[in-house]
């Protein structure tokens, strides 16, 4: 196992592929951190002029100890693990492309072991691209937000934690479905659609008539994962916040009906299961040439 571990690495790093996609992994991510980060600070620094502060305290509010910079945070790293995503996508629909599977399945003892040496190697990459996306997230919120707005240590940890997490959870999500796909034009395409618009107009009518369905759905549900974090940090911090604000701040970190963190992961898990399972029996049922 060993040595398929090894070989399985060396795979990635010979090609250009996985620098190619950490390039804008970092960008997007310290993008959407500087400008969600300014507007979580603009937000809570409008709040805080005379006509606003007069309704915060009409509504029982008080928006001064708010870090909605975890929503920052959240949103930042949600957007940014779609690059694992499709970096674990490719890891078995492009040797199918290239052919090189052949190699793969006739050089170890039997196609589980192979798969099994895939699924360790990208457990790492994601971690990898994970600690990236943290880093270029928090470098971002360093930029935008005020300090009296920053995270506490114990809330950078825990985003870190849950960041790192999300990134892995994609990585294997892509593996399993490249694996069930195995095109790399459609697997990367159906991917992105999914992620990007299918789900979210899905989580458009379902906000609407049944918000609790969305926390079970597989981007709910890894959104979930950060987004809950952040809320229950955000909340931890802050005195006073009604339900109807906390709504609106999860829906701020694209965590709508989410449950929480831990749950989140464990229902990503579930779906990541199915579509690896599928991908696996699919494998190993298919000739090679």
């Amino acid at each position: 196992m060993s040595r398929l571990v090894k070989s399985e690495f060396r795979k990635i790093t010979t090609t250009h592929l996985w620098w190619a996609l950490l390039i804008p992994t970092v960008l997007v991510a310290f993008g959407w951190a500087v400008g969600t980060g300014f507007l979580g600070t603009a937000f809570v620094d409008t709040l805080q002029d005379d006509a606003p502060r007069d309704l915060e305290i009409a509504l029982g509010i008080d928006s001064r100890d708010w870090i909605v910079s975890y929503f920052a945070i959240a949103r930042s790293i949600n957007l940014a693990t779609l690059f694992p995503l499709v970096f674990g996508a490719l890891a078995i629909s492009s040797e199918f492309s290239s052919k090189t599977i052949t190699t793969t399945f006739l050089t170890a003892p039997n196609r589980v072991s192979a798969l099994t040496a895939k699924l360790l190697v990208y457990i790492g990459w994601g971690a990898f691209y994970g600690l990236a996306i943290v880093a270029a997230v928090a470098i971002g919120i360093l930029v935008s937000t005020d300090p009296d707005r920053m995270p506490t240590a114990g809330g950078w940890i825990s985003m870190a934690m849950v960041g790192v997490l999300a990134s892995i959870l994609m990585t294997l999500f892509g593996v399993g479905a490249g694996a069930l796909i195995r095109n790399v034009p459609a697997v990367v395409t159906l991917l992105i659609l999914y992620f990007l618009a299918i789900e979210n107009g899905a989580h458009f009518i379902l906000t609407i008539h049944a918000p609790e369905v969305i926390g079970f759905l597989p981007n709910g549900s890894i959104n979930g994962v950060t987004g809950s974090m952040a809320a229950e940090l955000f909340l931890g911090a802050a005195d006073t916040v009604p339900d109807w604000v906390d709504t609106a701040m999860r829906a701020a970190a694209g965590a709508t009906g989410a449950h929480a963190w831990w749950l989140s992961g464990l229902i990503f898990v579930g779906w990541s299961a199915i579509v690896f399972g599928g991908g696996w029996m699919a494998t190993q049922r298919r000739d090679i040439t």
